[in-house]
């Protein structure tokens, strides 16, 4: 068999990321036929089709099913060698994939991309925004070399984890809510009232379950989301109580549990064993500058 062609290989994983040979075409700014040729070249090479075409559809097949996350593989060793041997010479270029998580990106990131851009202008910065648990998958995956995200307090496999900034949680409500002004409420008051709960899977999401777990309660949850700004309008118009940053609060009203005290942790992943790029470090040690986590 043939040595497989990168550039086939670079045309296979675009289509099959868009579903389209025509969305791979714009992705990779070639024409189409372009594209067509590339995958056919390497259906030649392999000697089995990597595609099902049905109608315009396509679907992996079982050959290109195997293929991928070896191609993907194959692709990402080569720009890592290649960033390795830029970083050689002491560059800082390069392209540099971040992800962070929507709350950081919409609170934290501004002043931070700012001071990197201006003082490394040469890197090519390819940002992605994600719910954390995304950016702990394009980290494994190698999609992003970094990922600055809400840490899970349990450690997970091949990820090696930097603190970076404590981010204490309030519950709130609106100025309407029934709770509005309580000095000191309970635990079984809040169950019995509807709740905008922050998705099952997310570390906030835990951390108000085993809250209201330590008191045998459960919670009467009205509507779900993970997305943050998305509770924030909810409980501002009054269709219940939540669970919010203290930064987040603005003119919701915080509703006081005595002797309880909820944050979350705040930081960068990356792959353990991945040598990283001197765009990576350098980005690395502009945030950990601004740590308040030691």
């Amino acid at each position: 068999m043939a040595s497989l062609d990168i550039q086939a290989l670079i045309a296979f994983i675009a289509v099959a990321e868009t579903g389209s040979f025509s969305l791979a075409a714009e992705k990779l700014f070639l024409t189409q036929s372009a594209v067509s040729k590339r995958v056919a070249q390497l259906e030649q090479q392999l000697q089995t089709p990597v595609f099902d075409r049905v109608k315009r559809k396509f679907w992996l097949t079982e050959a290109g099913k195997a293929l991928l996350p070896m191609a993907k593989q194959i692709i990402q060793s080569l720009k890592d060698t290649q960033q390795a041997i830029s970083d050689i010479a002491g560059k800082t270029s390069g392209k540099l994939a971040i992800a962070f998580s929507h709350h950081i990106g919409l609170h934290r990131l501004g002043p931070h991309l700012k001071q990197f851009s201006s003082e490394h202008a040469e890197v090519n910065l390819d940002i992605s925004f994600v719910d954390s648990d995304d950016g702990y998958a394009r980290v494994l995956e190698g999609t992003s070399e970094l990922a600055v995200i809400t840490l899970f307090p349990e450690p997970r496999k091949d990820i090696c984890v930097t603190p970076l900034w404590r981010d204490p949680l309030a519950l709130v409500c609106s100025p309407e809510h029934p709770l509005h002004l309580r000095n000191n409420v309970s635990l079984e008051e809040l169950s019995q009232l509807d709740m905008i709960f922050p998705g099952e899977n997310t570390h906030t999401g835990n951390l108000i379950h085993q809250l209201f777990a330590q008191e045998n309660r459960s919670l009467k949850t009205s509507m779900t989301t993970s997305n943050l700004e998305t509770i924030k309008m909810m409980v501002s118009i009054g269709l219940g109580w939540s669970i919010l940053p203290k930064t987040m609060i603005g003119e919701l009203e915080q509703i006081h549990i005595p002797d309880t005290y909820l944050e979350r942790q705040l930081g960068i992943i990356e792959l353990q064993g991945r040598q990283q790029s001197n765009a990576a470090n350098a980005f690395k040690t502009m945030l950990l500058k601004t740590a308040s986590i030691h």
